[in-house]
């Protein structure tokens, strides 16, 4: 074969054919991973509005909850891809297969594992799935079944979820015990892990719930301003009992891998020593109104903060930008204890 050939067949060796393996992330979850799907529901859970975004490209409010980007978007960047479009803004769209072969955020500010967890009000997780189970359809339409199934196991799937659910029960004062309700919505979730499995899912990145009793909102509930103890311990609870899920249906399912955040211990870590990130606010929050600018969230009338990159938290319950980007540098090449077996940098590899 002479030197023509050769490189003939070096230039069409470059060109991408159908179904060339990309890095795709596919999101679900609540107001932690959401950017902009409640946008598009009639709720008032929504953030499309200032001061969200304020630090945003810009300064739009997208419908993130926070001042700029959220963790998700920080993982995106790290996966070397753009951030996951909002599935509500693109369902409808012509040609729509080819955006959702990019990825997909299905995150809901709002949801949670229970349908019954802010009924009405947002995306739950299973409302979530059955988008997702409609995404399937329309890639394996047009891709085939074999190279859309390819294309699941290659990609990302991350959840961050659990929090809504939390709050829900503190509410509720709690009709059944923590490890009660722990146990049950952790089962809940055990189904539709399985779900997203069966629809192709085999790489799971889950960030667990981080310390809600020491959010403002909580804060000032306490005459002392500390954190709420009963909440973090159902915080603890039930990142325990997913971690011990992610395990047990690794080893049921075999082909499946994870990577699971510790975000409680993480966030512990950063109020404990807030200097040590360039933080120096870990109880006000930079945006609100009230006690810890945490009695009313933050909207156009609420007080906001200027030095938004010394405050942990931009909100009465979300992180800053800047913390954000912390957050998603330890869930992408962090270590044990805070992620494990293995962190978004290797699961991407295996």
């Amino acid at each position: 074969m002479g030197p023509l050939h050769l490189l003939i067949l070096f230039l069409f060796s470059l060109i991408p054919t159908k179904g060339s393996a990309q890095k795709t992330a596919y999101v679900f979850g609540d107001s932690l991973a959401d950017v902009g799907n409640n946008n598009y529901l009639l709720t008032l859970l929504k953030a499309n509005f200032p001061y969200n975004g304020i630090d945003f490209a810009g300064g739009k409010s997208t419908g993130r909850y926070s001042n700029g980007k959220n963790s998700i978007d920080f993982i995106a960047e790290q996966l070397g891809i753009a951030s996951p479009p909002p599935y509500l803004a693109i369902a409808s769209s012509p040609n729509n297969s080819d955006a959702f072969l990019r990825g997909v955020n299905f995150a809901s500010g709002g949801a949670g594992i229970f349908d019954t967890t802010n009924k009405g009000q947002c995306l739950s997780f299973n409302k979530q799935i059955a988008y997702f189970s409609t995404v399937c359809s329309a890639m394996a339409e047009r891709e085939g079944s074999i190279e859309t199934q390819n294309h699941l196991a290659r990609s990302i799937f991350a959840l961050l979820i659990g929090s809504n659910d939390i709050l829900a029960y503190l509410n509720d004062n709690g009709k059944v015990t923590p490890q009660q309700f722990v146990s049950l919505l952790v089962s809940t979730l055990q189904g539709q892990l399985k779900k997203l499995y069966n629809l192709g899912a085999r790489k799971f990145v889950f960030v667990g719930t981080g310390p809600i009793g020491c959010s403002p909102a909580q804060r000032r509930q306490s005459k002392t301003e500390d954190c709420n103890a009963s909440a973090n311990f159902l915080c603890d609870l039930y990142n325990h009992a997913v971690a011990s899920l992610l395990q047990e249906t690794k080893s049921e399912l075999g082909d499946l891998s994870y990577s699971f955040f510790n975000s409680s211990l993480a966030m512990l870590q950063v109020i404990q020593k807030p200097y040590d990130y360039g933080l120096t606010e870990v109880k006000t929050a930079c945006c609100g109104l009230g006690e810890l600018n945490a009695k009313v969230a933050c909207t156009p009338i609420s007080a906001h903060c200027g030095s938004r990159n010394s405050y942990l938290f931009w909100d009465f319950y979300h992180p800053t930008e800047a913390v954000s980007r912390i957050l998603a540098a330890e869930i992408f090449e962090g270590s044990a204890p805070l992620v494990y077996p293995v962190n978004v940098r290797e699961l991407e590899d295996l």
